[in-house]
């Protein structure tokens, strides 16, 4: 009985280490599969087979685990950091520079997409698409359009109508739907006007003013306060807009970019010898960071810790552009200004965060000095 004991865990240990032995070799022929031949048509396939190497799948399980374990003990516990505190209290000082800092996120981007030549996204290039007419009109919108927007004039007019040419060129060319981010914030714009610093509010207090001339011939911001006051009370949900639109974006480039067309991934991966970095296969690199996108864009989505993921969202954002110098940064701009708006705002209604937020309420007491504090334990 003890021989077969002995025989047994003899066996057990010898196969062990060829397990071991077959996970770290084929890691290492994967790579010269990924690198020296065609990257996959197979999306899926390629993901999948990533995933279930026996390597991978330890290390995207066991990352994966410490993240949900690190949020989950954050939430259970919920401490009360001054340091967040005070920076919160110092982001409601930024409130009012949003619809500003949209506005450059947007005009910037559009100016020059229109002087290079593509619509929206850099994928859609219009000399590829349009003849020569309709790529003068096309160019000549979009800088028109990032004009105005930047200048702040006839900014709700002029961002519903960059909504309608973002929807149109998505009929035409559907692959201009990877930059979504496009639609959350002409929406959000819409709703909250040109702000401070812009041409319509110093219009609108050139023409409200009694006794001035262009009171006389601009009766459009005069009465500018009567529509403001009718979007007021859908203002509310700027946030909710714009991180529900970066969680959809996030979500749609993880899935589109990198788990179902993971070529391109592996192609740059490959010219900037990444796995010289982190040496790991370069399905790791591509899958992984296709899935980073999706919690990312999942966490947006639920609206939990809003801000810690729109601050994560802006690192990811800084490392591709510094690391990868051919990446395009215009169409990045969109992305930052998006992320560093959800920052600022934070998950505003209908998130998980707000629903947090309530929760604790019941738990604080109000003390003599009229001042609130969370009950111990």
């Amino acid at each position: 009985m003890i021989k077969i004991r002995k025989a047994v865990r003899r066996s057990g240990l010898a196969f062990a280490a060829v397990v071991l032995l077959w996970t770290a070799i084929r890691p290492a022929t994967a790579h010269v599969r990924y690198v020296t031949e065609d990257y996959p048509d197979d999306g899926l396939e390629f993901t999948i087979e990533v995933l279930t190497d026996p390597v991978n799948a330890l290390l995207f399980g066991t990352t994966g685990l410490l993240a949900v374990a690190g949020v989950g003990a954050y939430l259970w516990v919920r401490p009360t950091i001054p340091d967040f505190e005070v920076l919160q209290s110092a982001l409601q000082e930024y409130l009012t520079y949003v619809p500003w800092m949209l506005r450059l996120s947007l005009g910037l981007p559009l100016v020059g997409a229109g002087f290079i030549g593509y619509l929206f996204s850099p994928s859609v290039r219009t000399a590829d698409l349009l003849g020569p007419a309709l790529q003068a009109e096309a160019r000549v919108l979009l800088i028109g359009i990032g004009f105005f927007l930047l200048f702040g004039l006839a900014t709700r007019a002029v961002a519903l109508i960059g909504l309608a040419t973002y929807a149109g060129s998505v009929i035409a060319f559907p692959t201009a739907v990877l930059a979504l981010e496009y639609v959350p914030g002409f929406i959000a714009i819409a709703l909250l006007g040109g702000g401070r610093p812009s041409a319509d509010h110093l219009l609108e207090r050139v023409a409200s003013s009694p006794g001035t001339y262009y009171s006389r011939i601009d009766p459009v911001h005069r009465w500018a306060g009567q529509f403001r006051r009718r979007f007021d009370p859908y203002t509310a949900y700027v946030p909710t807009v714009l991180r529900i639109g970066l969680g959809a974006t996030f979500v749609l480039l993880g899935l589109g970019e990198k788990l179902l067309r993971p070529g391109p991934g592996l192609a740059v991966v490959d010219k900037y010898n990444l796995t010289a970095v982190v040496p790991v296969d370069p399905g790791v690199w591509v899958v992984g960071a296709g899935l980073a996108e999706i919690a990312f864009g999942i966490a947006l989505l639920l609206g939990l810790l809003t801000r810690a993921t729109a601050a994560g969202a802006f690192v990811l954002f800084t490392i591709t552009l510094f690391a990868l110098p051919d990446d395009p940064v215009l169409a990045h701009i969109t992305m930052f200004g998006l992320a560093s708006a959800v920052f600022t705002l934070g998950g505003g209604p209908l998130s998980v965060d707000s629903w947090l937020e309530s929760s604790v309420e019941p738990e604080r007491k109000t003390t003599p000095s009229g001042k609130a504090e969370r009950r111990s334990g």
